[in-house]
């Protein structure tokens, strides 16, 4: 085992999704307050590392399957560069680290986290096996990250950014699930038997129903009286065109371009979809932090 192949272990790529610890820091308007800022980014890193724990116990319990898929058999563990023992010590280690710094920054993080922990662990050896639920523990997995970033400021989280990030996740977990059936093909359930469940027929059903609703949640939460009562203003509505373009794009390239299997890569390599993520976050910050 190399350090590369440890790195490689814990998928930093992955880590991207974390960032939904700062949504609660962004919209409680407390981004410019140093010791919230700091306590969100020391949440981040034990979420990464936790985050990195589960991945290992994962890509050790399936590591027969991935051995079979085009591109999860370079993994170290389905490769053979890391052996088991190896890889229990790696995610022994870093999940004990992680839920250490997480009790360090409170009991309610703490919760949180360990409750992250508990789904995820449930999802790799069970609930990934279980049809439609699969898809619902990731979106899960998004709003825990969300939740704990508010928490571990203590701020409350708005009921309209836990179902702007469900609906989201769902979405991202769907397009996710239709890439692997198309890319696997007749061979999908050999590597995830919970694939011969699902058909892109129905899994297209069910991504236009997750689109639809969360573009019409994203602007109602824009225009809700909560939301201007609590920001001061209705002008984040004028963020819709980014949202739109991004679900869109994010849409292009599932259908169109056979992408989805990896939504981390997506957001980094498709620069469209980059600019509006990135052009979003510019109009949260001007709206909220300089109007």
């Amino acid at each position: 085992m190399t350090l590369r192949d440890l790195f490689q272990s814990v998928r930093p790529a992955q880590w991207t999704k974390n960032l939904f610890v700062f949504a609660a820091l962004v919209f409680a308007k407390q981004a410019l307050a140093p010791a919230l800022v700091l306590r969100a980014t020391a949440a981040f890193a034990v979420f990464c590392l936790l985050s990195g724990a589960l991945y290992v116990a994962n890509d050790l319990h399936d590591a027969a399957e991935d051995r079979r898929h085009p591109r999860k058999c370079r993994r170290p563990i389905a490769a053979g560069r890391i052996a088991p023992r190896q890889a229990v010590f790696i995610a022994g280690a870093a999940g004990l680290g992680s839920l250490a710094g997480a009790y360090a920054l409170g009991r309610p993080f703490f919760a949180a986290a360990a409750a992250y922990a508990v789904i995820q662990t449930a999802y790799t050896f069970r609930l990934k096996h279980v049809v439609i639920l699969d898809i619902f523990v990731i979106a899960a997995g998004f709003v825990l990250r969300v939740a704990a970033g508010g928490l571990v400021i203590g701020v409350p989280i708005s009921s309209w950014l836990l179902i702007c990030t469900t609906l989201l996740a769902l979405f991202v977990a769907m397009g996710k699930r239709r890439h692997e059936i198309i890319l696997l093909e007749g061979d999908a359930p050999d590597h995830r038997p919970i694939l011969r469940e699902y058909s892109p027929y129905l899994l297209d059903q069910m991504i236009s129903v997750v689109t639809a609703s969360t573009l019409v949640a994203y602007c109602l939460y824009t225009v809700s009286e909560e939301t201007v009562r609590k920001f001061g203003t209705s002008d984040l509505i004028l963020t819709m065109p980014f949202v739109l373009y991004g679900i869109f794009r994010y849409l292009y390239l599932v259908h169109q371009k056979g992408l989805g299997g990896s939504p981390e890569e997506i957001v980094v390599r498709d620069k469209p979809l980059a600019a509006s993520i990135v052009l979003w976050i510019a109009a949260v910050g001007v709206i909220l932090y300089l109007l």
